[in-house]
């Protein structure tokens, strides 16, 4: 085995999924160009499945969320399917983390305090887009852009109601770490009550 990749074992993971994802996300500050960049999963009522990049912009020791248009395809996926896996990827320590669980809304005290901290042209983007519909070109969106602007020109850019976050309620991790000739560690954690159990997988 190559002493490039760290070993993990069960005995060394911490008890609680959550303090081990925050411990990976931790070892991995400065090491990735957009560590809160993770790939999204949802699927529609009749279970086809598609896949985009968000920024998880929310957890804690309960959930993972992140925020976007609710008419987006993602949005309308999970109105019909409130189900979704998350997966976050290091590279440059060859893990990856999975996650798998229940979403909900958050609620509109959590959305707009979000909202508040964006940059002003991505509010005002959140307005002009129409997310995931169709768009006769670029011109076309960025007069709605302008439209916005002149309408709260000199006074703060209000949260589109259709707009706001979700947050992924774990039902499943697994945390994987890259070794050679494929002989990868996987640990799984599943609930078990209040707490959660562990369990090694073949890679």
């Amino acid at each position: 085995m190559s002493d490039r990749w760290i070993s993990l074992e069960i005995d060394d993971v911490d008890e609680s999924p959550f303090g081990q994802f925050q411990l990976w996300f931790a070892e991995a500050y400065g090491l990735m160009e957009e560590r809160e960049a993770v790939a999204l999963a949802t699927a529609s009522s009749e279970g086809a499945p598609s896949v985009r990049m968000v920024l998880m912009r929310h957890h804690d020791g309960r959930s993972f969320g992140w925020y976007t248009n609710y008419d987006s395809r993602k949005g309308s996926e999970l109105a019909a399917n409130p189900r979704a896996a998350l997966l976050w990827y290091c590279e440059p320590l060859g893990r990856q983390i999975r996650i798998e669980g229940d979403v909900e809304k958050m609620s509109d005290v959590e959305s707009d305090a979000y909202f508040s901290t964006r940059h002003r042209g991505s509010q005002l983007g959140a307005h002009a887009s129409q997310q995931s519909q169709p768009l006769a070109s670029r011109e076309e969106l960025e007069a709605k852009v302008e439209e916005f602007a002149t309408l709260y020109e000199g006074r703060d850019v209000p949260r589109p109601s259709f707009w706001g976050g979700y947050r992924l309620l774990p039902t499943r991790f697994e945390f994987w770490q890259h070794r050679e000739d494929r002989l990868h560690d996987r640990i799984v954690y599943l609930p078990d009550g209040s707490s959660w159990t562990r369990e090694r997988q073949s890679p």
